[in-house]
């Protein structure tokens, strides 16, 4: 019992520690994905050779960031292998009822982990706290690309990878109308590393394709749940509706402060 909650503690640890890495590289100017893999890699040792990597070691805050990853990616797998021979020969002189107990627990833990820290809306809000605590207890010189980015609160600019059977997929920018939704489209990667960094209308989305987004972080959320089908094509009408009864409610060029988050339609 006691092996299996060690366990859990050191996986959760060792999840914190690369979630904190990972933010820690976006300020230094990565997208989250690149930092996410980055953060992953240097932590568990597994050192990839990417173009990426060569940024990341020729950048000097980005390269204490991931030698601070690689020593503790060996305590953190010294300590989740000792803690797992621990489990297994904690179970060695259980009953059955005990060992179906305790595999019971870890299941049951390890699927807790999974949601907890691959939930967008865990991810946003702990996001926060991580780039709120690192600018405000340490001393890396960085450049804080998120808040440059999220001009206003609920607001960012964030990546899409667009999948087979999504609302957007085989239909021009000129179509989707999503700037009707207050959704804007910065640019477009390819599947074959071209980059569309000024989309016109009559560009047209593919799967596989990936889009760099500017919006409501929230809106964006929902876009990329959104499928093919009338079902989709409502749920745009539904956002349009709501954007424009949001811009009627807040015209441009009021004297007052930008409104709450509270007042932006959901």
């Amino acid at each position: 019992m006691v092996g299996v909650l060690s366990l859990l503690v050191a996986l959760s640890l060792s999840l914190l520690i690369t979630r904190v890495a990972a933010m820690a590289l976006v300020f230094t100017g990565m997208s989250r994905e690149a930092a996410k893999f980055q953060a992953r890699s240097a932590f568990t040792g597994v050192g990839y050779t990417t173009t990426e990597a060569e940024n990341t070691v020729n950048h000097p805050v980005r390269r204490q960031i991931i030698m601070m990853l690689m020593l503790l990616g060996n305590i953190g797998v010294a300590t989740v292998v000792a803690t797992i021979m621990v489990s297994f020969s904690s179970t060695t002189g259980a009953s059955g009822s005990q060992q179906a107990t305790i595999v019971a627990m870890l299941f049951v833990g390890l699927v807790l982990l999974w949601l907890f820290f691959t939930s967008r809306w865990v991810e946003r809000r702990l996001n926060r706290i991580i780039g709120w605590a690192l600018k405000k207890f340490t001393d890396l010189d960085v450049r804080d690309y998120v808040s440059l980015l999220e001009l206003s609160s609920g607001y960012g600019v964030s990546e899409m990878l667009v999948e087979a059977g999504d609302w957007l997929v085989d239909k021009p920018l000129s179509e989707l109308r999503l700037s009707d939704e207050g959704i804007l489209i910065l640019g477009i990667r390819t599947t074959d590393g071209r980059f569309h960094g000024t989309p016109r209308g009559d560009d047209r989305i593919t799967s596989t394709d990936t889009l760099i987004i500017y919006g409501d972080l929230d809106d964006i959320e929902q876009l990329d749940r959104r499928h093919a089908g009338r079902r989709g094509d409502r749920e745009h009408q539904k956002s349009v509706a709501e954007q424009e009864q949001f811009e009627e409610a807040n015209p441009l060029g009021r004297s007052d402060e930008t409104p709450a988050d509270s007042d932006r339609p959901q």
